[in-house]
């Protein structure tokens, strides 16, 4: 399976968020097109697969980071993508705003309690970036994380992308691969998803006044995410910047991407030695014994 390489953020390329289209759909014309069902399902049943050879291998370890901006479907996507993948070897965290005991530890803290094990596939819905999207249009945010005052200068932003950097470097080399999803939403298709939330009442209880509020800093955050995306899309932890106006195919690219890095890994069922065979063989004879003698 090919992966949509065009919406990878390249290290050190010149990054512009306006650049993207968030309606872009790589030529698949709607979602009822045959190709576009095939490979959706071959994506999802390949990925399948491949999650048990990774918890069989029990080598790595992949974590999937998914940031955007509300309404433009990380809840759903991560759903769909991960429909047929057994649950023993999955595992997904949604962050919020940090509790109080969160507040009284470094802002990696709360993540790095989270990372998956060897063999597994962790999940985070939103995490640490938060701490240089949300964080930096929100002045307020930084003031009530109690770091001392002398640290808090206009480095500070650059400092985190640097330790960013340095965190998942670190990972990549002791066995967790990252892939990172900005789910590229346009301004004018999340004003239509709140508005659906509005209009039918099984979706009422996912809209907020403040997703509102919000879309006054629609610009700051765009920003923002440029920056990031720009700063910390690496070799060993690369961003994709997946078009998400039309739901279908966002999340036929996102399983596109992460089959590709799954099997980039090449998990392989343990070789059984030949000490193990033999165990296996007398395993067999005492109970074809049992059947006979029943």
């Amino acid at each position: 399976m090919t992966a949509f390489k065009q919406f990878r953020v390249e290290p050190d390329q010149k990054f512009r968020l306006k650049d993207r289209d968030p309606a872009d759909t790589a030529g698949f014309k709607s979602k009822k097109e045959a190709n576009a069902k095939e490979r959706q399902a071959e994506g999802i049943e390949r990925l399948r697969e491949l999650q048990e050879r990774l918890y069989a291998y029990d080598r790595w370890a992949l974590l999937l980071i998914f940031q955007a901006m509300d309404a433009a479907g990380k809840d759903s996507t991560i759903e769909h993508v991960m429909s047929g993948v057994n649950p023993q070897g999955c595992q997904v965290y949604s962050f919020k705003q940090p509790s109080a005991e969160e507040l009284d530890h470094d802002y990696l803290w709360r993540t790095n309690r989270c990372l998956p094990e060897r063999g597994r596939i962790g999940v985070f819905n939103r995490s640490y970036y938060e701490e240089v999207l949300v964080v930096r249009v929100h002045k307020g945010i930084l003031a009530a994380e109690k770091l001392p005052v002398e640290l808090v200068d206009a480095d500070i932003w650059k400092q985190r992308f640097k330790d960013i950097n340095a965190f998942e470097r670190y990972l990549a080399q002791n066995g967790t691969a990252l892939v990172k999803f900005f789910l590229h939403v346009s301004k004018e298709e999340q004003r239509r998803r709140f508005l659906a939330r509005l209009d039918e009442p099984q979706k009422n209880w996912k809209f907020s006044l403040s997703d509102v509020k919000e879309r006054e800093h629609w610009e700051e955050y765009m920003a923002v995410y440029e920056d990031m995306l720009a700063r910390t899309s690496t070799e060993h932890a690369p961003w994709y910047v997946i078009p998400a106006d039309h739901k279908w195919f966002m999340r036929m690219a996102v399983a596109d991407i992460v089959v590709s890095t799954l099997e980039k890994l090449k998990p392989e069922y343990p070789t059984i030695t030949e000490e193990k065979r033999r165990e296996l063989e007398a395993a067999r004879k005492a109970l074809e014994q049992e059947e006979a003698k029943a």
